[in-house]
């Protein structure tokens, strides 16, 4: 098996010329619910709709919905933000990521992380282990799935898993692969990952995940990643650097803090754990001191539904920035 990719991925190396800007959300609205959102993305300019990989917590098998939504899509690029690598074996990640891809015309991204959230693999039935292990597992599969989705045939005889001849028939659209993110901004693990494995890493995770939110903790992160770029003989621009923010946003502030008030008492503790925006001047302020430290693309986590603040971003925040 390959490690890193040979070159740098076009669509990370677009973000040289152009800042782009993604949305994340959740998939226990209604489908007609999550449809509709799905297509305002897509209509209002969007480069990417993510969907987190929470099977009990939010009520979706992701891979399900990703796929509904690429036949509901034109355009807008379609991946987990992260699907997690001890919840599915590799194989059939990198199965599912070719199928996206197929189904959707070339547009599917693949998010990939080792998973934080113990309450969670106890109701999948899933082991959890120590850091260094689900980091481990990590590796691991980001070994098998990268070089599945470049089009080699894999047989791994020790470790966790140990496909035999594996392959993906028929195989993704895109070239050279499906892009692969890296999730999490761990110094001595994560970040090496991304730097030899991944097309992008996203330090934004939530803060229980080592988020990066501060400008100058992110700038920390990112000379770090720089560093494993280094080492593994890559340029700095190889790997697309990303954060996320989550966005509540209205042209009445009181509106737009009643959005988060009404989330439920599950995802409210989630939004404790990243940085919200309620104001398209705060939006810029944050969006412009996350590019100023060094990301170059930005992912916002809107609600199921809320296509007033998938508005606001598109007409007053992203040319703004841009």
């Amino acid at each position: 098996m390959t490690t890193a990719p040979a070159v740098v991925h076009p669509w990370a190396a677009e973000a040289v010329e152009r800042l782009r800007f993604g949305i994340e959300t959740v998939a226990f609205a209604p489908w007609p619910v999550l449809r509709a959102f799905g297509q305002a993305v897509d209509e209002l300019g969007f480069d990417s709709l993510w969907l987190s990989d929470h099977p009990m917590m939010a009520g979706s098998a992701t891979w399900t919905h990703l796929a509904a939504l690429a036949e509901a899509t034109r355009r807008v690029r379609l991946g987990p933000l992260v699907a997690c690598v001890s919840y599915a074996n590799p194989v059939i990640v990198a199965r599912a990521a070719a199928d996206l891809d197929l189904i959707s015309g070339g547009r599917a991204l693949l998010g990939l992380g080792s998973g934080n959230v113990p309450g969670e693999f106890a109701q999948l039935g899933v082991p959890w282990q120590a850091a260094t292990e689900r980091q481990a597992t990590l590796e691991e599969a980001l070994r098998i799935i990268g070089s599945l989705l470049r089009g080699e045939t894999v047989t791994v005889t020790g470790g966790r898993f140990r496909p035999e001849g594996a392959a993906l028939n028929p195989p993704p659209i895109q070239q050279p692969h499906v892009p692969i993110l890296v999730g999490g901004s761990g110094e001595r693990t994560t970040l090496r990952f991304a730097a030899r494995y991944a097309d992008a890493s996203n330090l934004g995770a939530v803060s229980r995940a080592g988020g990066a939110f501060a400008p100058e903790v992110a700038v920390r992160k990112l000379a770090v990643l720089y560093e494993h770029l280094a080492e593994a003989g890559r340029s700095a621009d190889s790997v697309l650097r990303s954060g996320l923010l989550a966005a509540f946003l209205s042209a009445d502030p009181a509106a737009a803090r009643a959005k988060r008030a009404g989330l439920s008492p599950a995802m409210a503790a989630f939004f404790a754990q990243v940085p919200f925006i309620e104001t398209a001047e705060e939006t810029l302020r944050q969006a412009r001191a996350m590019l100023a430290a060094g990301m170059r693309y930005v992912i916002f986590i809107v609600m199921p539904g809320d296509e007033e603040t998938l508005r606001v971003l598109a007409e007053r925040v992203l040319p703004a920035v841009a």
